[in-house]
């Protein structure tokens, strides 16, 4: 990871948004945050504390626990799925439904990937006006 940090981005890049079209600028711009010093610790963690395997920062152990009973979410809601997402399919939003109590609206947004805000940024700034406005 160390040795090869903007290959292995560009590979999931690729493989998480196989329709997105992006250009050396736009990978650039990225790839300069690969060089931080903390970034291969930081990624190893994230990686590890997600699925299980380490353990969180201690002054968040409340609010991990608490957001690991799954409250439900009480504020109005947009939620996104690119129908091109390597990572997570795209669904019809009804899966997790139940997860929302306030109201909620979900699209799918064509021809996007696992990196919507990014791919497709007119599509989330409407999402962001549209739950303004809910």
């Amino acid at each position: 990871m160390d040795q090869y940090r903007s290959d292995i981005a560009r590979i999931m890049w690729r493989d998480n948004s196989p329709t997105w079209n992006f250009d050396e600028a736009t990978f650039n711009r990225s790839a300069a945050s690969f060089e931080n010093p903390d970034y291969v610790d930081v990624v190893i963690h994230s990686y590890r504390h997600r699925l299980g395997g380490a353990p969180g920062y201690p002054e968040y152990a409340a609010l991990e626990s608490a957001l690991a009973d799954l409250p439900k979410i009480k504020v109005p809601a947009v939620t996104l799925d690119g129908d091109s997402d390597g990572v997570v399919a795209a669904t019809d939003g009804k899966t997790t439904a139940a997860n929302f109590s306030g109201k909620r609206v979900h699209h799918v947004v064509p021809g996007v990937g696992h990196n919507l805000p990014q791919e497709a940024p007119a599509a989330f700034v409407d999402a962001i006006v549209e739950v303004s406005l809910m």
